[in-house]
């Protein structure tokens, strides 16, 4: 019997398998015309419920946590590449044993570890992450080539005579953004990193890359990834988060009560603060099925969180319809950067997760309680 979304308990992150199926055969349109392999940045997206499908299409998963190497190495399978600004000496045994690939920050970490890496027996591929000292990103919480950033080694800092042992360099320098900004990075990285490359035998362009976006230039990327190992016989991998579940999901909410106060405002039975942090750290306004801007229908209302917080506040939006207790509020996409950023504050239960299969029955397949909030304190 299949489920609406109009029938689901709120709030509710709901995942559609025909649009990850369909992001994931963008994806693999680059992996087939390039021959570089992508992998899936679990710091985005890490609904292990759908591992199954996106394995169908992807090597493997990035991680940066000892418990993001462990959740790919057991629910994904494949290649598990992990990237850390640092490693922990009591958690390196046990990550060495999830991880293929293992990219160091600094070569300080590198000397210090590297002697555990050999004698874990495993074939581990090491790597540095370098940093161009170029940035894309508008948003300084998310640039990771900013002044004093602490991500990756600079070329002033770079130890030539420290490579041995190392098979392959990593960057980032995106975040959202189209093929030009890697086109624009390339140059850059070439310039002050090229050298080192004769040897190496894989280069990982990072993340950021908005692949999946309707406006997205993939034969561009697709001829920068070309043109790259035509000059540099190595493997070339992607890790990309956000354009795997780009578009795939939404939160369903309800409307608990109506208030005045200089206009209308709605409080909602979900949390910008606690289910979707990106409204405020990016911060950015979502879109609403049905709603438009302010104005733009004839019924506008301040949508507000259920937490304490006095700026728990999604946005203001306007509909053709005015709102009441029980009202469906569907926010759109709502995939990547929720599930594996959302949080407990106040006491609110995380929202439940559900999948719409291909033949668009909802499937309910976690809901939170009680115990889930005690148990992360003490």
């Amino acid at each position: 019997m299949k489920t609406a979304l109009e029938d689901i308990p709120t709030p509710c992150y709901v995942v559609d398998e025909a649009a990850l199926e369909k992001n994931l055969r963008v994806l693999d349109s680059v992996q087939r015309r390039t021959g570089c392999k992508i992998i899936m940045a679990l710091k985005g997206f890490a609904m292990f419920s759908v591992f199954p499908l996106i394995r169908e299409y992807l090597h493997g998963v990035t991680a940066s946590s000892l418990d993001e190497a462990q959740l790919g190495f057991r629910e994904f399978g494949g290649e598990v590449h992990v990237f850390a600004p640092a490693y922990r000496e009591s958690e390196f045994d046990e990550l060495l044993g999830y991880t293929h690939h293992l990219v160091f920050n600094s070569f300080s970490q590198w000397n210090r570890y590297k002697g555990w890496v050999a004698r874990s027996g495993r074939n581990i591929a090491c790597g540095m992450r370098v940093n161009p000292e170029h940035s894309e990103v508008s948003v300084p919480l998310y640039d990771p080539c900013g002044p004093f950033s602490r991500l990756g080694v600079t070329r002033a800092n770079f130890e030539a005579d420290n490579l041995q042992g190392l098979s392959g360099l990593h960057f980032h320098t995106l975040c959202e953004l189209n093929a030009d900004s890697l086109a624009r990075t390339l140059p850059v990285f070439e310039e002050k990193f090229g050298e080192f490359l004769q040897g190496m035998q894989w280069v990982n362009f990072g993340g950021g890359h908005h692949i999946t976006r309707q406006d997205y230039d993939v034969d561009l990327l697709c001829r920068l990834i070309d043109d790259f190992k035509r000059r540099y016989p190595v493997e070339v991998y992607l890790e990309p988060g956000e354009a795997i579940a780009l578009n795939t999901g939404v939160l369903v909410a309800s409307v608990l009560d109506i208030v005045h106060n200089g206009m209308d405002i709605a409080i909602l039975d979900t949390s910008a603060a606690a289910h979707m942090p990106d409204v405020l750290e990016m911060p950015y306004r979502p879109e609403i099925d049905g709603a438009g801007k302010p104005g733009d229908y004839p019924y506008t209302y301040r949508l507000g969180g259920m937490t304490c917080l006095a700026g728990d506040i999604i946005g203001d939006y306007s509909f053709s319809e005015p709102l009441s207790v029980g009202s469906r509020i569907v926010l759109l996409d709502m995939a990547h950067y929720t599930m594996v950023k959302n949080n407990t504050f106040n006491g609110v239960r995380l929202p439940s997760i559900a999948i719409r299969d291909r033949s668009g029955a909802v499937r309910v397949i976690r809901q939170f309680g009680y115990e889930d909030y005690r148990n992360r304190l003490s």
